[in-house]
């Protein structure tokens, strides 16, 4: 669950459906209780309705009239009769029911009007012999039957006594409802589902600025020009994929300013180097002579090293569709007619878009480092899930597992034998690393359990070209 919610996206996701379900809960409660409440008013609007008809129908007759007229009330669903007095009738039970307000407006403020409500009484004749049938075919099980009792005084002070027989409130009044209102189990699931779904759309939408600005800052990491990003969208979108773009901007120009520096440094020294040669060809003492010749020659590979990086760094060459075995037959075939202890081994058989200057430096520096530290290189290639690999193992003392990414750093030496005393400057393998990265691979050295250090350099393959219908 903490790796679920650790993405932007499923927080969101979560956090929207959390909060529409939260909100459908309250919201159909509320109108449930609204409809509860409808429903018992109109309950109660019905049985007005028929106490106000038989109260003016009392009200209309002769006292001596009226037993027959309520005797005969018994076959529409009620008792009534004339009783003396309502207080000891009622007693405490009396209730100030919204029935009571409703008579009271329709039939006068100057009647004495109260009710009470009697479980498990019996129901009149009529509706007794109704229930039977009714319980015979199983319609009226899991109610409560209730009677309510009312009594109103008539126009004359005669104190009227209204029984009548109600059905219990249905399951979906009493908050027990089942599955047959509209808010059963099988509507729920959908309108959750639906509600998802929604919730999905909104994640995704909400979060796809945030992966492609992701996007493009892992492909200028790759590659300095790199398309800049499309200024679309939203305000807040348009103003992010501007400051991005501005900031690629500035750091390429940079990059490109530090890269023509450094090269036109190391360019303009080779001048002053060779006539310092040429004149050191004068001293006459042959012992110094050497010596500063020797010290001059260091000093020519550092700047030819030092213009090898700011080339490294330099992606004006153009990229093409590169045959790498050739490419490495080529590299070793040269390193070989240099008298270098240099065998190649393997395969790909596959074409990576690549630099061809650029990757032939690479490899070519991967190479002399074997030859000068370990005496040999063993270079093998082979394709490995979908990656061109080439390794290059020699038979040196290797390098300690703290420093194997150090050595990466320019002008990093080791104080073993791979020192300034052998001719290392600490460029090579940061010239190499460079070029990787330029084309998007991976540049990685591990010691060997038997001994020596092996090389591993990963280069993406160019994905075959797609053939047309008449090729």
């Amino acid at each position: 669950m903490k790796n679920f919610l650790g993405s932007i996206g499923n927080r969101i996701f979560v956090l929207l459906l959390a909060g529409i379900v939260l909100s459908i809960v309250a919201t159909t409660w509320l109108a449930s209780n609204e409809r509860k409440n409808s429903l018992r008013e109109l309950r109660f609007q019905h049985v007005a309705d028929r106490i106000e008809q038989i109260v003016q129908a009392v009200d209309d007759i002769p006292p001596e009239q009226r037993t027959i007229v309520l005797n005969a009330a018994g076959n529409l669903g009620f008792e009534a009769t004339i009783v003396d007095d309502m207080n000891d009738a009622i007693g405490a039970n009396a209730s100030t029911s919204p029935l009571v307000d409703i008579l009271q407006s329709r039939l006068g403020n100057d009647r004495k009007i109260a009710a009470q409500r009697e479980t498990e009484c019996a129901p009149p004749r009529r509706e007794r012999d109704d229930d039977r049938g009714e319980r015979r075919g199983g319609r009226r099980e899991g109610r409560n039957e209730t009677c309510r009792v009312v009594y109103v005084s008539l126009h004359d002070s005669a104190l009227l006594r209204i029984r009548l027989h109600q059905p219990g409130e249905p399951p979906a009044l009493r908050g027990r409802g089942g599955q047959q209102g509209p808010y059963g189990l099988q509507y729920i699931a959908l309108f959750l589902a639906l509600i998802a779904i929604l919730a999905y759309l909104v994640a995704r939408m909400a979060t796809r600025p945030i992966r492609q600005l992701a996007h493009a800052a892992s492909a200028l990491g790759r590659d300095i020009d790199h398309p800049p990003l499309a200024e679309a969208g939203p305000t807040e979108i348009r103003q992010a994929a501007h400051a991005f773009n501005a900031m690629q901007s500035r750091i390429r120009r940079q990059i490109q300013h530090r890269t023509h520096m450094l090269a036109a440094i190391t360019h303009d020294l080779q001048t002053p180097l060779t006539r310092m040669r040429l004149r050191l060809e004068k001293v006459g003492d042959r012992e110094l002579q050497q010596k500063l010749i020797d010290d001059l020659g260091v000093m020519h590979g550092m700047v030819r090293e030092g213009l090898d990086l700011a080339r490294s760094m330099d992606s004006s060459e153009k990229i093409r569709a590169l045959d790498i075995d050739s490419l490495l037959d080529s590299v070793c075939a040269d390193a070989a007619d240099a008298g270098q202890d240099v065998t190649l081994e393997g395969a790909s058989r596959a074409f990576v878009m690549a630099q061809p200057g650029a990757l032939r430096r690479c490899l070519t520096n991967l190479v002399d480092n074997a030859c000068k530290y370990g005496q040999l290189a063993r270079v093998s290639v082979a394709l490995e899930q979908q990656k061109v690999a080439i390794r290059i193992r020699d038979h040196g003392p290797g390098i300690p597992d703290a420093e194997l990414e150090s050595v990466f750093e320019p002008f990093y030496r080791l104080e073993t034998s791979r020192s300034r005393d052998t001719g290392g400057t600490g460029l090579g393998l940061t010239i190499a690393l460079n070029i990787a990265e330029n084309h998007h691979g991976q540049l990685q050295l591990r010691n060997l359990p038997e001994g020596g250090l092996e090389v591993l350099l990963e280069l993406p393959q160019m994905p075959p070209p797609h053939k047309g219908k008449n090729a």
